[in-house]
């Protein structure tokens, strides 16, 4: 389990620098979840405290209101909650009865206390991301 959620994990933006071991520490903190069809699994408005990566099923996100994605397996969210106590920007609720892996802050920060070099590869992924959002589009 631990390899396949660490695979899983290698596709988030957020870990995609990360080394092996690094993933596999980020993966060693992961619980499994199930959610019903229907059930609200993140609130817009609402504190978050975690991050999920769905494994089987299919959720809609809403925003306002308004379905705006569809998530699939493979689909990831909520990790802006890992690094911030905001309210959460949609809520995401299962079509489908889902399994997700799911990374609670607390544990997170424990870890990222005890191997920095974490830090600093996340740091330089969302700072190449954001650089390349200034970017001026040209067309």
């Amino acid at each position: 389990m631990p390899r396949r959620d660490a695979d899983l994990l290698a596709r988030v933006p957020l870990f995609s620098g990360l080394a092996k071991r690094h993933l596999r520490s980020v993966a060693g903190i992961a619980k499994q979840q199930r959610f019903a069809e229907s059930a609200t699994i993140a609130e817009e408005g609402r504190p978050g405290d975690d991050f999920y990566v769905i494994i089987t099923g299919e959720a809609r996100v809403v925003r306002r209101g308004r379905t705006v994605a569809r998530l699939l397996p493979g689909d990831f969210f909520g990790e802006v909650a890992l690094l911030d106590t905001g309210p959460r920007t949609a809520s995401v609720i299962a079509e489908t009865p889902m399994e997700v892996m799911s990374v609670n802050r607390k544990p997170f920060h424990a870890m990222l206390e005890r191997e920095p070099s974490i830090v600093l590869k996340m740091l330089e992924e969302v700072a190449g991301r954001l650089r390349n959002a200034e970017r001026p589009l040209t067309g």
